[in-house]
C-alpha cells in the first residue's frame, strides 16, 4: 500500500472513529441514561454525574484522534518513521492513561457518594486495564518509531 492510500484509509478510519463518538456521546449515552432511570426515579439524580463523566472522558479520546491524524498526515508525507510521529504516539499513550485513571477516580469517588454500583466498578477494572495495555503498546511503539527514525537517520547519511 502506498504512502497516500494509507494516509487517506487512516483518515477514513479516523472520521468514522470520531463520527461514532459523537453518536455515543451525544445519543447512545443520555438516551441509555433516560432509560435506566425511567423505571426508578430516585436515582434520576445520578443522571447529570454519570453524563459529566462520559462527556469528560470523551474529550481525550478526541485529543488522541487528532493525534492519530497528525501522524497519517506524517505517513502520507513518507515520514512514517519520524520523531514527530514518535511525539504524537507518547503523548497518545500518556492521554490514554490519563483518561483511564480519570475514569477510574471518579468512578470509585461516585461509588463512595452512591453514585455508583459495585458492578460497574468491576466491569471498569477490565476497561482500565485495557486502557492501560493499549497506553503501554503505543509507548513501545514509540520508542520502535524513535529507533526506526535514528536507523533512518544514519542511513540517509551513510549514502
Amino acid at each position: 500500500m502506498r504512502q497516500k492510500e494509507l494516509e487517506k484509509w487512516l483518515k477514513i478510519v479516523i472520521i468514522a472513529v470520531a463520527l461514532c463518538g459523537l453518536v455515543v456521546c451525544a445519543v447512545a449515552i443520555p438516551w441509555i441514561g433516560h432509560v435506566l432511570i425511567a423505571p426508578d426515579p430516585q436515582i434520576s439524580d445520578m443522571y447529570i454525574p454519570w453524563l459529566v463523566l462520559f462527556i469528560i472522558s470523551a474529550i481525550p479520546c478526541y485529543v488522541i484522534l487528532y493525534l492519530g491524524w497528525r501522524v497519517a498526515v506524517n505517513i502520507g508525507k513518507d515520514r512514517s518513521f519520524s520523531l514527530e510521529n514518535a511525539r504524537h504516539i507518547k503523548l497518545a499513550s500518556k492521554i490514554i492513561l490519563f483518561d483511564a485513571l480519570y475514569f477510574f477516580v471518579v468512578n470509585v469517588c461516585m461509588w463512595r457518594i452512591y453514585v455508583n454500583h459495585p458492578g460497574v466498578i468491576l466491569a471498569l477494572v477490565f476497561i482500565v486495564f485495557a486502557c492501560v495495555v493499549v497506553s503501554v503498546v503505543a509507548a513501545v511503539l514509540s520508542h520502535l518509531v524513535v529507533k526506526a527514525a535514528d536507523l533512518q537517520e544514519q542511513s540517509d547519511l551513510t549514502i
